[in-house]
């Protein structure tokens, strides 16, 4: 099951105000507080943060809300965190805070039909998300005949993937995270 939190709605009533822009650290503390006693309170394993109708986003909210909140979620085995309603204008904020932070992220970018990676990311592990996004659950084995890889190159990248909480594997299998 997946848990939508919509920002803007979360952080006018946050914040009391009727602006839709993310800015400031305190700003982004207090969003995050909130983030999480949200995800604290439901059974959900993956969390969706919509950012749609959100303006402006600095980078000291988007290390508060985005960068900290990954880190805080990468102790529970169980947890997955993913993006939406991302625009170009958000873009460079969060992804700056995630490389300084060595953390990843999958976003589904307003107007696009996939998502991509954001942070950290080697090559092989970008063509494996993007090959697992395409072809769905399957093995390194099943991949690897897809890319023309050697079973351990692939077996590598997607494990890199799961570790980074961007793709869910169990068994052996490795599946795309259920995107809305």
């Amino acid at each position: 099951m997946m848990q939508r939190i919509e920002l803007a709605p979360l952080l006018r009533e946050t914040m009391t105000t009727p602006y839709s822009h993310m800015v400031t650290r305190a700003t982004g503390a207090a969003l995050r507080d909130r983030i999480e006693q949200t995800i604290d309170g439901a059974s959900h394993r993956t969390t969706q943060l919509d950012f749609t109708a959100i303006g402006l986003l600095d980078f000291s909210c988007a290390d508060e809300v985005v960068a900290k909140l990954l880190i805080r979620v990468a102790d529970d085995e169980e947890h997955y965190v993913f993006l939406s309603g991302v625009t170009e204008r958000h873009l460079d904020a969060i992804d700056g805070v995630l490389e300084r932070q060595n953390l990843s992220v999958a976003a589904l970018a307003e107007g696009e039909d996939a998502p991509r990676l954001l942070g950290v990311v080697t090559p092989d592990a970008a063509t494996a998300f993007g090959a697992v996004q395409r072809l769905g659950a399957g093995d390194a084995k099943r991949l690897a005949e897809a890319l023309g890889w050697t079973v351990e190159r692939t077996a590598d990248a997607l494990q890199s993937l799961a570790l980074r909480r961007l793709i869910q594997a169990a068994g052996g299998t490795y599946r795309p995270l259920s995107l809305p």
